[in-house]
Formats: C-alpha cells, sequence, structure tokens
C-alpha cells in the first residue's frame, strides 16, 4: 500500500463512519478500485485508522465527556449489548463481513428504510437521552454486526424510535462510537496485527507481546499513523457537516444515496469484479 492509497483510504473512513451510509461499502469500493483489497495489511489498516476517527469525537464534544458519571453510565449502558452479543457471535460476524453480497443488499434495504424515517418518527423531538432510551439504542446498534447496514444508521434510529430528536440521537450515536469502536479496533488489532490473543494479554506473556511488536514493518506504523491522522481531521468535518445537514433535511438523501451505492456494488459483482471486504 502506498502513502497515496493509504491517505484515500483515510479519506473515505473519516467521511463515512459516522454518516449513515456504512463505512464497510465504502472500503469495499475505495480498496477495490485501488487494486489492495488483497493486501494482508488493508484490512489491519482499515480497522486501524477508526482511532483517529473516534478521536475526533472525543475533542469535538470533550465537553460532555467531563460532565459527569452519568453520562457514563448511560454509555456503558448502550454498550454492553454489542459487547456481549458481537463476543457470543464473532465467529457468524466474521463470516457476513467477507459477503460483499450482503452488505450491497442491506444497503439497499437500510436506504429504503432511510426514506420513510423523517415520516415514522416525526414527533420525535425529546434532546435528552435516559437510562431505558440509552439501552434500546444500544440494542438497535447490534443490527449494525451485518455489514452494510451502518452503526451510525441503527443506533440514530435506534434513539429516533425513543422520541429522541435527530440531532440528540445523531450526537448520542457518536458517542456511543467511542467505547463500541475502540473495543472492536482494539481486538482486531491484537488479533490480526499483534497476532495476539486476549489470554496473552491477560497473562501479560510478555516474550508474546514483545515478539508480535518485532515483525510489525516501519512503513507499516508510518501508514497507520499517517492514516490516522487523515481520519481524524476528515471525520471532524463530516461530523460538523452531518449534524448540520441532518437538522434541515433529515435522512431522505442519505436513503437514495445507499441505494445507489447497493446497486453500484452488485453491478460491480456481476461484471466480475474482485471485491473483497
Amino acid at each position: 500500500m502506498s502513502t497515496w492509497q493509504a491517505i484515500i483510504l483515510a479519506i473515505v473512513e473519516g467521511l463515512t463512519e459516522f454518516l449513515p451510509v456504512s463505512s464497510t461499502g465504502h472500503m469495499i469500493i475505495a480498496s477495490s478500485l485501488m487494486g489492495i483489497n488483497e493486501l494482508p495489511i488493508t484490512k489491519i489498516f482499515e480497522v486501524n485508522i477508526q482511532f483517529g476517527a473516534i478521536l475526533s469525537v472525543v475533542v469535538l464534544y470533550w465537553r460532555r465527556f467531563v460532565q459527569g458519571l452519568d453520562f457514563y453510565k448511560k454509555l456503558l449502558l448502550a454498550f454492553l449489548p454489542a459487547a456481549v452479543i458481537g463476543f457470543a457471535l464473532n465467529d457468524l460476524i466474521d463470516a457476513m463481513l467477507e459477503s460483499v453480497a450482503i452488505t450491497a443488499v442491506m444497503l439497499m434495504l437500510g436506504g429504503i428504510v432511510l426514506l420513510f424515517v423523517d415520516k415514522w418518527f416525526s414527533n420525535a423531538t425529546r434532546e435528552n437521552v435516559t437510562y431505558k432510551n440509552a439501552l434500546v439504542i444500544g440494542f438497535f446498534q447490534c443490527i449494525a454486526m451485518i455489514p452494510g447496514v451502518s452503526r451510525s444508521a441503527a443506533s440514530i434510529i435506534g434513539g429516533l424510535s425513543q422520541g429522541v430528536s435527530r440531532k440528540a440521537a445523531a450526537e448520542f450515536s457518536f458517542f456511543l462510537a467511542v467505547p463500541t469502536m475502540l473495543a472492536a479496533a482494539g481486538y482486531k488489532l491484537v488479533k490480526d496485527l499483534l497476532k495476539l490473543e486476549i489470554s496473552d494479554l491477560v497473562k501479560f506473556d510478555l516474550v508474546k507481546i514483545k515478539n508480535s511488536f518485532e515483525v510489525i514493518h516501519q512503513e507499516d506504523i508510518e501508514l497507520l499513523l499517517i492514516g490516522n491522522v487523515v481520519a481524524f481531521v476528515v471525520a471532524m468535518v463530516a461530523i460538523r457537516f452531518f449534524i448540520s445537514f441532518l437538522t434541515k433535511y433529515g435522512f431522505k438523501m442519505f436513503g437514495y444515496y445507499r441505494i445507489a451505492l447497493g446497486l453500484t456494488l452488485l453491478a460491480l459483482l456481476a461484471m466480475g469484479v474482485d471485491l473483497k471486504v
């Protein structure tokens, strides 16, 4: 992977991670068109640069992250369903992630849902998220374990279903992304990049940990650093744009976009283009 390819993937990640459009679908197209979808570093890179995107939320909303224990209790409650279900169904989730067809179909189905979300939840105006709301949002987020659903879309719709306003639901979705993506990206980083098991870390096996870091190439570290910086900057811009756009116009345009993207993926598959998640 070259530096410019890393930058392009990081821009795609930053633009799509917090929008209800599925970053997975965009990563498939971007990496495949650049011919790097088969490289081992690509999947590791795509997971790792999520740390930069996560940091953008913390920086933009830092006041919310220092406002008190109640905030973290709600985040923990919303995070638990994904933690439990994700751990229990890890093998099934990994198997689904290998299917570009599933991603494409779910992009289109999710797009159809977004066409009607504004009408369905027109009375969602409450600005605060209760403990019950947080738990429900957490279960909605689990739907995004199916590739192509979009974690952002699922959790925001979960908030709207509880009467929470678009802006408040979107912001809580951003906050929930921090523990969720941190856990998922951290696990993938340890497993795929360092080739370690969680038990090695629990046992604090210094020999295995040391050996794992020694096999990482310097150029890979540089690409990961560049990617995280780019994803951080782009995600900050994307989040501000999304909140403004969502408040004024709602979800319909994202719905049309998802349907078009899903059709694009299916068309590429039909033409025999080698697409890999």
